[in-house]
Protein backbone atom coordinates (compact mmCIF):
# COMPACT_ATOMS: atom_id res chain seq x y z
CA UNK A 1 0.00 0.00 0.00
CA UNK A 2 1.30 3.45 -0.89
CA UNK A 3 2.12 5.87 1.91
CA UNK A 4 -0.32 8.45 0.55
CA UNK A 5 -3.14 5.92 1.04
CA UNK A 6 -2.18 5.65 4.70
CA UNK A 7 -1.70 9.39 5.18
CA UNK A 8 -5.07 10.29 3.71
CA UNK A 9 -6.65 7.35 5.50
CA UNK A 10 -5.39 8.64 8.84
CA UNK A 11 -6.67 12.21 8.49
CA UNK A 12 -9.96 11.32 6.79
CA UNK A 13 -10.39 8.27 9.02
CA UNK A 14 -10.13 10.36 12.17
CA UNK A 15 -12.76 12.80 10.87
CA UNK A 16 -15.02 9.92 9.83
CA UNK A 17 -14.74 8.39 13.29
CA UNK A 18 -15.53 11.73 14.87
CA UNK A 19 -18.67 12.19 12.74
CA UNK A 20 -19.76 8.56 13.15
CA UNK A 21 -19.47 8.72 16.93
CA UNK A 22 -20.89 12.21 17.47
CA UNK A 23 -24.60 11.27 17.64
CA UNK A 24 -23.83 8.58 20.25
CA UNK A 25 -21.79 10.70 22.65
CA UNK A 26 -22.50 9.86 26.32
CA UNK A 27 -24.63 6.90 25.28
CA UNK A 28 -24.61 3.55 27.02
CA UNK A 29 -22.45 0.68 25.84
CA UNK A 30 -23.87 -1.16 22.79
CA UNK A 31 -26.23 1.65 21.83
CA UNK A 32 -24.73 1.70 18.33
CA UNK A 33 -25.10 -2.05 17.76
CA UNK A 34 -28.63 -1.99 19.15
CA UNK A 35 -29.56 0.59 16.54
CA UNK A 36 -27.59 -1.17 13.79
CA UNK A 37 -27.56 -4.89 14.66
CA UNK A 38 -26.09 -5.67 11.24
CA UNK A 39 -23.42 -3.59 9.44
CA UNK A 40 -25.16 -0.96 7.33
CA UNK A 41 -22.69 1.62 5.96
CA UNK A 42 -25.45 3.38 4.03
CA UNK A 43 -27.34 4.27 7.23
CA UNK A 44 -24.74 4.30 10.02
CA UNK A 45 -23.48 7.83 9.33
CA UNK A 46 -26.80 8.92 10.69
CA UNK A 47 -26.36 12.21 12.49
CA UNK A 48 -28.49 13.03 15.48
CA UNK A 49 -28.85 15.44 18.34
CA UNK A 50 -27.18 18.66 17.20
CA UNK A 51 -25.15 16.96 14.45
CA UNK A 52 -26.02 16.53 10.79
CA UNK A 53 -25.03 13.26 9.09
CA UNK A 54 -21.31 13.38 8.41
CA UNK A 55 -20.69 16.49 10.51
CA UNK A 56 -17.44 16.40 12.47
CA UNK A 57 -17.11 17.94 15.92
CA UNK A 58 -14.55 19.93 17.89
CA UNK A 59 -12.11 17.01 17.58
CA UNK A 60 -11.67 17.57 13.86
CA UNK A 61 -12.09 21.33 14.06
CA UNK A 62 -9.09 21.61 16.36
CA UNK A 63 -7.14 19.11 14.26
CA UNK A 64 -7.67 21.30 11.20
CA UNK A 65 -6.60 24.49 12.98
CA UNK A 66 -3.50 22.67 14.24
CA UNK A 67 -2.71 21.40 10.75
CA UNK A 68 -3.11 24.79 9.14
CA UNK A 69 -0.77 26.37 11.67
CA UNK A 70 1.90 23.74 11.02
CA UNK A 71 1.62 24.27 7.28
CA UNK A 72 1.35 28.04 7.21
CA UNK A 73 4.07 28.61 9.82
CA UNK A 74 6.27 25.90 8.27
CA UNK A 75 6.62 24.06 11.55
CA UNK A 76 5.62 24.17 15.19
CA UNK A 77 4.85 27.74 16.24
CA UNK A 78 3.28 27.19 19.65
CA UNK A 79 2.02 30.76 20.19
CA UNK A 80 0.36 30.63 16.76
CA UNK A 81 -1.31 27.30 17.47
CA UNK A 82 -2.61 28.61 20.78
CA UNK A 83 -3.92 31.80 19.15
CA UNK A 84 -5.79 29.79 16.54
CA UNK A 85 -7.30 27.62 19.25
CA UNK A 86 -8.35 30.77 21.12
CA UNK A 87 -10.07 32.24 18.05
CA UNK A 88 -11.88 28.96 17.59
CA UNK A 89 -12.94 28.76 21.25
CA UNK A 90 -14.39 32.29 21.22
CA UNK A 91 -16.29 31.81 17.96
CA UNK A 92 -19.09 29.78 19.53
CA UNK A 93 -18.17 26.20 18.53
CA UNK A 94 -21.11 23.86 19.00
CA UNK A 95 -19.00 21.56 21.19
CA UNK A 96 -15.94 22.31 23.32
CA UNK A 97 -14.46 20.45 26.26
CA UNK A 98 -14.78 22.18 29.63
CA UNK A 99 -11.07 21.92 30.35
CA UNK A 100 -10.04 23.13 26.91
CA UNK A 101 -12.46 26.04 27.10
CA UNK A 102 -11.17 27.05 30.53
CA UNK A 103 -7.54 27.05 29.39
CA UNK A 104 -8.22 28.95 26.18
CA UNK A 105 -10.30 31.64 27.87
CA UNK A 106 -8.60 32.11 31.27
CA UNK A 107 -6.60 35.11 30.09
CA UNK A 108 -3.15 33.68 30.71
CA UNK A 109 -0.51 33.59 27.95
CA UNK A 110 0.07 30.55 25.78
CA UNK A 111 2.95 29.23 27.87
CA UNK A 112 1.12 29.56 31.20
CA UNK A 113 -2.57 28.99 30.60
CA UNK A 114 -2.60 25.18 30.87
CA UNK A 115 -0.18 25.12 33.80
CA UNK A 116 -2.28 27.61 35.75
CA UNK A 117 -5.40 25.55 35.09
CA UNK A 118 -3.66 22.37 36.30
CA UNK A 119 -2.31 24.05 39.43
CA UNK A 120 -5.79 25.30 40.26
CA UNK A 121 -7.91 22.27 39.35
CA UNK A 122 -5.46 19.35 39.63
CA UNK A 123 -7.51 17.63 36.92
CA UNK A 124 -6.15 18.05 33.41
CA UNK A 125 -5.83 14.57 31.89
CA UNK A 126 -8.80 14.76 29.55
CA UNK A 127 -8.51 13.37 26.03
CA UNK A 128 -8.70 16.79 24.35
CA UNK A 129 -5.04 16.82 23.32
CA UNK A 130 -5.38 13.31 21.90
CA UNK A 131 -8.54 13.89 19.88
CA UNK A 132 -6.89 16.49 17.61
CA UNK A 133 -3.51 14.79 17.20
CA UNK A 134 -3.81 12.87 13.93
CA UNK A 135 -2.88 15.86 11.78
CA UNK A 136 0.21 16.68 13.83
CA UNK A 137 1.18 13.00 13.90
CA UNK A 138 1.14 12.95 10.10
CA UNK A 139 3.09 16.21 9.85
CA UNK A 140 5.94 15.10 12.11
CA UNK A 141 6.05 11.42 11.15
CA UNK A 142 8.82 11.75 8.58
CA UNK A 143 11.06 13.41 11.19
CA UNK A 144 11.41 10.19 13.17
CA UNK A 145 10.52 8.87 16.59
CA UNK A 146 12.12 11.40 18.93
CA UNK A 147 10.92 14.50 17.12
CA UNK A 148 7.37 13.22 16.60
CA UNK A 149 6.95 12.24 20.25
CA UNK A 150 8.48 15.48 21.54
CA UNK A 151 6.23 17.52 19.25
CA UNK A 152 3.19 15.68 20.60
CA UNK A 153 4.12 16.52 24.17
CA UNK A 154 4.73 20.19 23.46
CA UNK A 155 1.49 20.67 21.53
CA UNK A 156 -0.53 18.75 24.13
CA UNK A 157 0.89 20.98 26.87
CA UNK A 158 -0.73 24.05 25.28
CA UNK A 159 -4.11 23.00 26.67
CA UNK A 160 -3.41 20.15 29.08
CA UNK A 161 -1.17 20.67 32.10
CA UNK A 162 -1.15 17.05 33.23
CA UNK A 163 1.83 15.04 31.94
CA UNK A 164 -0.51 12.08 31.46
CA UNK A 165 -2.02 13.93 28.49
CA UNK A 166 1.42 14.68 27.06
CA UNK A 167 2.50 11.05 27.22
CA UNK A 168 -0.73 9.64 25.78
CA UNK A 169 -0.50 12.01 22.84
CA UNK A 170 3.16 11.11 22.33
CA UNK A 171 2.30 7.40 22.22
CA UNK A 172 -0.42 8.09 19.66
CA UNK A 173 1.98 10.13 17.48
CA UNK A 174 4.44 7.24 17.48
CA UNK A 175 1.76 4.64 16.69
CA UNK A 176 0.65 6.68 13.69
CA UNK A 177 4.26 7.16 12.56
CA UNK A 178 4.88 3.44 12.62
CA UNK A 179 1.67 2.71 10.71
CA UNK A 180 2.45 5.31 8.04
CA UNK A 181 5.80 3.61 7.50
CA UNK A 182 3.95 0.33 6.90
CA UNK A 183 4.68 -1.16 10.32
CA UNK A 184 2.34 -2.77 12.82
CA UNK A 185 1.60 -0.30 15.63
CA UNK A 186 0.22 -3.04 17.89
CA UNK A 187 3.36 -5.17 17.88
CA UNK A 188 5.44 -1.99 18.39
CA UNK A 189 3.81 -1.19 21.74
CA UNK A 190 6.40 -3.01 23.91
CA UNK A 191 9.11 -0.88 22.30
CA UNK A 192 7.17 2.36 22.77
CA UNK A 193 6.32 2.00 26.46
CA UNK A 194 9.94 2.40 27.66
CA UNK A 195 9.94 5.81 25.94
CA UNK A 196 7.08 7.02 28.16
CA UNK A 197 7.83 9.12 31.23
CA UNK A 198 8.34 6.69 34.15
CA UNK A 199 5.72 8.48 36.25
CA UNK A 200 3.09 7.76 33.57
CA UNK A 201 4.32 4.46 32.18
CA UNK A 202 2.39 2.05 34.37
CA UNK A 203 -1.06 3.47 33.64
CA UNK A 204 -0.36 3.16 29.91
CA UNK A 205 1.15 -0.29 30.29
CA UNK A 206 -2.15 -1.39 31.83
CA UNK A 207 -4.52 -0.01 29.17
CA UNK A 208 -2.27 -1.00 26.25
CA UNK A 209 -1.74 -4.58 27.43
CA UNK A 210 -2.93 -7.36 25.10
CA UNK A 211 -5.46 -8.66 27.62
CA UNK A 212 -6.97 -5.29 28.59
CA UNK A 213 -10.62 -4.60 27.76
CA UNK A 214 -12.40 -1.24 28.07
CA UNK A 215 -14.78 -2.85 30.56
CA UNK A 216 -11.83 -2.90 32.97
CA UNK A 217 -11.24 0.85 32.79
CA UNK A 218 -11.26 2.57 36.17
CA UNK A 219 -11.94 6.01 34.66
CA UNK A 220 -14.40 7.35 32.09
CA UNK A 221 -13.05 7.17 28.53
CA UNK A 222 -13.02 10.96 28.45
CA UNK A 223 -9.68 10.61 30.25
CA UNK A 224 -6.66 10.30 28.01
CA UNK A 225 -5.34 6.83 28.96
CA UNK A 226 -8.62 4.85 28.76
CA UNK A 227 -9.43 6.71 25.55
CA UNK A 228 -6.14 5.67 23.95
CA UNK A 229 -6.46 2.18 25.42
CA UNK A 230 -9.95 1.82 23.96
CA UNK A 231 -8.76 2.90 20.51
CA UNK A 232 -5.87 0.44 20.59
CA UNK A 233 -8.22 -2.30 21.82
CA UNK A 234 -10.62 -1.60 18.93
CA UNK A 235 -7.77 -1.85 16.43
CA UNK A 236 -6.25 -4.94 18.06
CA UNK A 237 -9.46 -6.96 18.24
CA UNK A 238 -10.84 -6.32 14.72
CA UNK A 239 -9.66 -6.88 11.17
CA UNK A 240 -10.99 -3.91 9.18
CA UNK A 241 -11.41 -0.16 9.40
CA UNK A 242 -15.20 -0.54 9.55
CA UNK A 243 -15.22 -3.03 12.40
CA UNK A 244 -12.67 -1.06 14.42
CA UNK A 245 -14.86 2.05 14.20
CA UNK A 246 -18.04 0.16 15.03
CA UNK A 247 -16.37 -1.38 18.08
CA UNK A 248 -15.14 2.04 19.22
CA UNK A 249 -18.54 3.72 18.96
CA UNK A 250 -20.25 0.77 20.59
CA UNK A 251 -18.25 1.34 23.78
CA UNK A 252 -20.43 4.33 24.59
CA UNK A 253 -19.24 7.30 26.60
CA UNK A 254 -17.06 9.79 24.73
CA UNK A 255 -17.82 8.11 21.44
CA UNK A 256 -16.77 10.85 19.05
CA UNK A 257 -13.27 11.12 20.50
CA UNK A 258 -12.68 7.40 21.00
CA UNK A 259 -13.79 6.87 17.39
CA UNK A 260 -11.69 9.80 16.12
CA UNK A 261 -8.58 8.34 17.74
CA UNK A 262 -9.46 4.87 16.49
CA UNK A 263 -10.11 6.25 13.01
CA UNK A 264 -6.74 7.95 12.89
CA UNK A 265 -4.96 4.72 13.79
CA UNK A 266 -7.11 2.42 11.67
CA UNK A 267 -6.92 4.78 8.70
CA UNK A 268 -3.13 4.76 8.89
CA UNK A 269 -3.15 0.95 9.02
CA UNK A 270 -5.80 0.13 6.40
CA UNK A 271 -5.64 3.20 4.12
CA UNK A 272 -8.30 5.45 2.69
CA UNK A 273 -9.67 2.82 0.31
CA UNK A 274 -10.79 0.80 3.34
CA UNK A 275 -13.15 3.54 4.55
CA UNK A 276 -16.73 3.06 3.30
CA UNK A 277 -17.61 5.58 0.61
CA UNK A 278 -21.01 6.12 2.22
CA UNK A 279 -19.27 7.19 5.45
CA UNK A 280 -16.98 9.61 3.60
CA UNK A 281 -19.35 11.22 1.12
CA UNK A 282 -21.35 13.36 3.63
CA UNK A 283 -18.26 14.29 5.66
CA UNK A 284 -17.98 18.00 6.43
CA UNK A 285 -16.36 20.23 9.04
CA UNK A 286 -17.78 23.60 10.03
CA UNK A 287 -14.77 25.61 11.18
CA UNK A 288 -15.35 28.28 13.83
CA UNK A 289 -12.50 30.73 14.09
CA UNK A 290 -11.93 30.80 10.35
CA UNK A 291 -14.47 33.24 8.98
CA UNK A 292 -17.23 30.69 8.47
CA UNK A 293 -15.35 28.19 6.32
CA UNK A 294 -16.62 24.66 5.82
CA UNK A 295 -14.39 21.79 4.72
CA UNK A 296 -15.50 18.70 2.83
CA UNK A 297 -13.88 15.37 2.02
CA UNK A 298 -11.67 16.76 -0.73
CA UNK A 299 -10.48 19.55 1.57
CA UNK A 300 -9.52 17.07 4.28
CA UNK A 301 -7.77 14.81 1.80
CA UNK A 302 -5.89 17.80 0.40
CA UNK A 303 -4.89 18.83 3.91
CA UNK A 304 -3.53 15.34 4.55
CA UNK A 305 -1.52 15.46 1.34
CA UNK A 306 0.07 18.78 2.26
CA UNK A 307 0.90 17.57 5.74
CA UNK A 308 2.91 14.72 4.26
CA UNK A 309 4.00 16.43 1.04
CA UNK A 310 2.03 14.00 -1.13
CA UNK A 311 1.58 15.03 -4.76
CA UNK A 312 -1.82 16.28 -5.88
CA UNK A 313 -1.96 13.85 -8.80
CA UNK A 314 -1.70 10.84 -6.48
CA UNK A 315 -4.26 12.35 -4.13
CA UNK A 316 -6.80 12.80 -6.95
CA UNK A 317 -6.60 9.08 -7.65
CA UNK A 318 -7.96 8.32 -4.17
CA UNK A 319 -10.72 10.92 -3.84
CA UNK A 320 -11.93 11.07 -7.43
CA UNK A 321 -15.59 10.17 -7.83
CA UNK A 322 -16.48 10.67 -4.17
CA UNK A 323 -17.37 14.35 -4.36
Amino acid sequence: MDRDQRVTGAVVGSAVGDALGAPFEFSRERTFSTRFPEPDPDREMCGGGSWDPGEATDDTQMAVHLAESLLERDGMDLPDIFARFQRWATDDPMDIGLQTESVLTNGHPWDRAAAVHFQTNHLAAGNGSLMRATTSAVYFARAGQQITMDAARRIAALTHGDPAAWEGTAIFHELVRIALDGGDPITALPDILPLVDPDQRQRYAVVLAPDWHPDRATEFNGAVWPCLGSAVWALRTTFSFEDALRSAVDLGGDTDTVAAVTGGLAGAVYGMDAIPVSWMRPLHVLLPGSGGRELDLADLAGLAARLDGTSRSRLDHHVGGLE
